[in-house]
């Protein structure tokens, strides 16, 4: 089959769209025929390399996937071949206490398949291959290429204001980066429960789909003062919940922009791991700084039933040839993209 394959860390220079074996499936895996896969942040922290992480070589990056299930293991029971599915990217052990108590996230064995996962397993090829337990059919109102673009970015940012910042009606949620991924999917998440986003963009096409989507304030992150902008659609209040996944750029600021006993929760620093953080703010002010990561399996089919109704929908900001991921991912580091980058491999095309 053909992929795209990185053998040593470093720039795009190193991605090669090349010839791999067509994986088979285990005796509990699933083998798909990928129709479309999608681009997310962790496939450029892969191939640039992390500190402190192992990135198995030679490594297939793609989190996302969604395809026709061509092939089962000999123990599978709930899928079978020619059931189209979207793919949960949550590896884990399923029988440690943490798994068995639907907190897989926690397991010791965790990993984001696509990311930290290998060699070469990964959704950035003609096929891949999962585990069973880790696919759910496709929501029969998306084609493959929005599917595809939905469950990474949809679970975690459910697990962040749902599960975690315990979102409500008529509270003020400060976005940032509100145009990526996982902005587009925030505003929508937010407007589902009557909250109030209130998105930050970096430029006004990117805030324009922003309104579309249902943010009911919008600020240029380079024109306003988004502190003081955030004063007055709050009447002084402040922000109940901020958005943060941007890290070290925006962390300071987002302390500031959150009232009294309000809540920040973070997925990421797509800008830097180490910010500036005054501790005064967190006793004083009784703030509430909360992490979160992937969400399970459950967490994601919550989430989809409201796509299958209509009520969460996909923003595919652009669709490209497999063969042209380079391209893709400087579209993503550079910040040019609006929502979400679908790949078509050539198999599917």
């Amino acid at each position: 089959m053909k992929a795209i394959v990185f053998e040593r860390n470093g720039g795009c220079e190193v991605l090669r769209y090349t010839e791999t074996p067509t994986p088979k499936a285990g005796p509990n895996d699933v083998v798909i025929q990928v129709k479309a896969s999608a681009c997310n942040f962790n496939d450029i922290w892969a191939r640039r390399g992390l500190p402190g992480m192992k990135i198995i070589l030679p490594h297939i990056s793609g989190s996302d996937a969604s395809g026709v299930v061509v092939e089962t293991g000999s123990e599978v029971r709930n899928v079978r071949v020619g059931d189209e599915v979207v793919v949960h990217c949550g590896i884990s052990c399923r029988e440690c206490d943490y798994c068995t108590r639907g907190e897989e996230f926690f397991c010791p064995q965790f990993k984001i398949w696509g990311f930290q996962t290998g060699p070469l397993d990964g959704a950035h090829g003609d096929y891949c291959r999962v585990p069973a337990v880790n696919v759910l059919p496709k929501p029969r109102n998306l084609s493959h290429v929005e599917a595809a673009t939905m469950p990474l970015v949809l679970v975690t940012v459910w697990r962040m204001l749902v599960t975690r910042a315990r979102i409500q009606a008529g509270d003020f949620v400060l976005i940032w980066g509100a145009a990526g991924g996982l902005g587009v999917m925030a505003i929508q998440v937010a407007k589902l429960y009557n909250a109030r986003p209130i998105a930050v963009a970096s430029s006004d096409d990117k805030l324009e789909l922003c309104s579309q989507l249902g943010a009911e304030f919008v600020l240029h992150r380079k024109k306003h003062d988004v502190f003081q902008e955030v004063r007055k659609i709050t009447n002084g209040r402040r922000a109940d919940i901020v958005f943060e996944h941007t890290g070290s750029d925006t962390w300071p600021l987002s302390m500031q922009c959150l009232k009294w006993g309000g809540t920040i929760v973070t997925c990421g620093a797509t800008s830097g791991f180490d910010a500036h953080m005054d501790i005064r703010l967190l006793w004083n002010k009784q703030q509430n700084y909360l992490g979160s990561h992937l969400g399970n399996k459950g967490e994601l089919m919550d989430a989809m039933r409201f796509v299958e109704r209509g009520l969460i929908k996909p923003v595919v900001g652009k669709v490209l040839p497999l063969r042209e991921i380079a391209h893709a991912q400087e579209l993503m580091e550079t910040n040019t993209i609006a929502g979400k980058i679908a790949m078509i491999p050539p198999a599917a095309a």
